[in-house]
């Protein structure tokens, strides 16, 4: 059952600061307040220590014209790797049941 993926996907907050925020042309501390959230907060998920949020992920698809779906699937694939990852002793004890 462990995912047979080695490298864990990037959070989104590394796509962000690495590849979306370099291309807009436009400092952290812009983005944050044009977003309506704190500087901190945008560093903290820039430095993938803070998860995107539902609500974050609104208002970056918003700000960056690309919906909140594309942020909310990064984060979820970040997290369900990792959650694999921590988990893949248990998982492989639990059985597989299908609905009859």
């Amino acid at each position: 059952m462990t995912d047979v993926r080695m490298r864990p996907p990037t959070h989104p907050g590394v796509v962000l600061r690495d590849v979306v925020l370099p291309a807009m042309r436009v400092s952290v501390a812009q983005a944050a307040r044009e977003m309506g959230v704190s500087r901190q907060q945008m560093y903290k998920i820039l430095a993938a220590d803070r998860a995107v949020t539902a609500e974050m992920a609104a208002r970056l698809g918003k700000y960056c014209g690309n919906g909140p779906e594309l942020w909310l699937n990064m984060q979820s694939a970040y997290d369900l790797w990792h959650a694999r990852q921590a988990l893949a002793d248990s998982l492989d004890e639990i059985p597989t049941r299908a609905a009859s």
